[in-house]
């Protein structure tokens, strides 16, 4: 029995599809029962609980060959760290007490820092409370940046005709599809060939910069002369609390992007066979970006 905490999540639902696929047991954790039904639907067995209940989840983990772990994001806590410590401190409790013996963790590129990566942090956190569980095996893979984080550029083009973010626009970074993430982590899980306490970083196919994916989505959608424009914090904070986040979180993040600028959060491994992923920023824009903005195009 395999246990999967963010069942419904981009990783997690990878994950599961492809546990079942190859007849394993799965038993997903979601705080709704209703969004877990069309896992339930393709064999899984659901577990409503609270990530941050100790006892409950220990008993989801009851008897689990393995278990995949990462903390849900909450945009809206008033507190990022200290929601991210309390999911951190349950899900160690519940290992440690229903004595599961491999974890994977869903990790972050910059989580080998102990501060000033803002909710990197808190996977710092996570890593070095899993890392003091004896007997525990745990592989700590750290992707590089979502490349579904682009997705709300949709918005910006419609808007401004033009992409706009915190990041420097010549910064290279590893940008990674979640799907190659979920497909490495089930791997990984079918295996089970990790011992003691790992790390893995996942770099994606390679690094582009934002300049970079404003050419490419401008090729795609028709847009040649499509531009990437750095925006000031406090234009970015601003926006990030419009759109939901809480003012902590807006913070953090802008801890992240400064860190990522500077250079202080950044990969500790070259491109290698073994970090590398298949989905090119290309395909990804070609599959997921291009339809999104092209139904949103038509909806205007």
């Amino acid at each position: 029995m395999y246990v999967i905490t963010g069942a419904t999540g981009h990783t997690g639902n990878v994950i599961v599809e492809a546990l079942l696929a190859k007849g394993e047991k799965v038993r997903v954790i979601g705080r709704n029962a209703d969004r877990l039904k069309p896992l339930v639907a393709q064999g899984a067995e659901p577990f409503v609980a609270d990530i941050a209940d100790t006892a409950n989840l220990a008993k989801a983990f009851a008897g689990a060959k393995a278990v995949y772990v990462m903390i849900p994001p909450d945009p809206a806590a008033p507190d990022v760290f200290g929601h991210q410590k309390r999911v951190a401190d349950a899900m160690t409790g519940a290992l440690r007490n229903a004595g599961v013996t491999h974890v994977v963790m869903l990790s972050s590129i910059g989580a080998d820092k102990p501060e000033k990566t803002g909710p990197i942090v808190g996977l710092h956190y996570l890593e070095q409370q899993l890392n003091r569980i004896d007997r525990l095996n745990v592989l700590h893979l750290r992707p590089g940046s979502f490349m579904e984080n682009t997705l709300p550029q949709v918005g910006v083009i419609q808007k401004t005709g033009t992409l706009a973010g915190p990041l420097r626009p010549d910064l290279k970074i590893p940008m990674i599809a979640t799907r190659d993430v979920g497909v490495v982590a089930a791997q990984a899980l079918l295996n089970l060939n990790f011992r003691q306490k790992q790390t893995r970083e996942l770099h994606g196919q390679r690094d582009i910069s934002y300049s970079d994916v404003a050419a490419i989505i401008g090729k795609a959608i028709g847009k040649p002369n499509l531009r990437y424009t750095q925006a000031p914090n406090e234009q970015v904070r601003g926006i990030f609390v419009q759109l939901g986040m809480s003012p902590n979180m807006a913070d953090s993040l802008l801890e992240m992007y400064d860190s990522m600028n500077s250079g202080y959060m950044r990969p500790l491994e070259p491109l290698s066979a073994q970090n590398t992923t298949p989905t090119s920023y290309e395909a990804f824009v070609a599959e997921e970006f291009l339809p999104l903005y092209e139904g949103k195009s038509a909806a205007a």
